[in-house]
């Protein structure tokens, strides 16, 4: 499962920042686009990209839903991703959002004036009227993904094979911190935290509904934020 997911993207996160701290010039001059486009100039072709791009990206997912119903574990169900209480998933993702969002903001800024992350350029999309409706879609998809296959999914399968609660957490968080590797040590490191907290709010709420929640407001506010400050305030790092 993770060789055809988020295990790949941390291979290639790797090389990426190797690529990076071997390239000429400091960390914070180079740039890591997060939702960029796919056929500059042809915006509906560049659309097409995009959904395709987020359909795909969830076929993993899929798969899981099928081996836990295969397992008899009632699917998806089984790691909190239904709708059985959703007040308690969004109230819970919510605050939890904004407890991590300023925080990770703050040590965004910090560790790339510090020199150990590249510029994160959240969104580079042409100014077309499915911008931040794709905006919102990526944010949901990120954090569907990496929430029930880093988190529910991953978690179950490691304590079924035996490994210890501690174990297992820290192989949850470096994979989330791995992916994020292209970002600099800061996305690193900032994510392999956020990874540890999602793993002991998973265990304590028995549910990846609030973590989902949470993850998709983090990357909305941050995708469709920079599309509408970036440039217009002098705080923001841009390329």
């Amino acid at each position: 499962m993770l060789a055809l997911s988020l295990g790949a993207s941390g291979v290639s996160a790797l090389i990426s920042f190797i690529g990076s701290v071997t390239k000429p010039g400091g960390l914070k001059d180079q740039a890591a686009t997060l939702n960029g486009s796919h056929a500059p100039g042809r915006p509906w072709l560049d659309l097409a990209w995009q959904l395709f791009g987020i359909a795909s990206a969830l076929v993993p997912v899929v798969l899981v839903a099928h081996l836990l119903l295969r397992e008899r574990a009632g699917g998806l169900r089984a790691i909190g991703f239904d709708r059985r209480r959703p007040g308690f998933d969004l109230s819970r993702g919510v605050a939890l959002a904004a407890v991590i969002g300023g925080s990770g903001l703050l040590l965004y800024l910090g560790a790339r004036a510090a020199g150990f992350n590249l510029t994160v350029v959240p969104e580079a999309l042409p100014d077309v009227w499915w911008k931040i409706p794709v905006l919102i879609a990526s944010a949901v998809q990120n954090a569907v993904l990496e929430e029930v296959i880093v988190v529910g999914y991953l978690l179950r399968r490691l304590g079924q094979l035996g490994w210890s609660p501690l174990a297992a957490l820290a192989v949850s968080s470096v994979l989330r911190g791995s992916y994020h590797l292209y970002q600099g040590i800061g996305g690193f490191v900032g994510n392999m935290v956020m990874g540890a907290l999602f793993v002991l709010l998973y265990r304590r709420w028995g549910r990846v509904g609030p973590l989902v929640a949470a993850h998709a407001l983090i990357d909305i506010v941050a995708f469709v934020g920079y599309a509408l400050l970036a440039g217009r305030v002098g705080w923001l790092p841009t390329p």
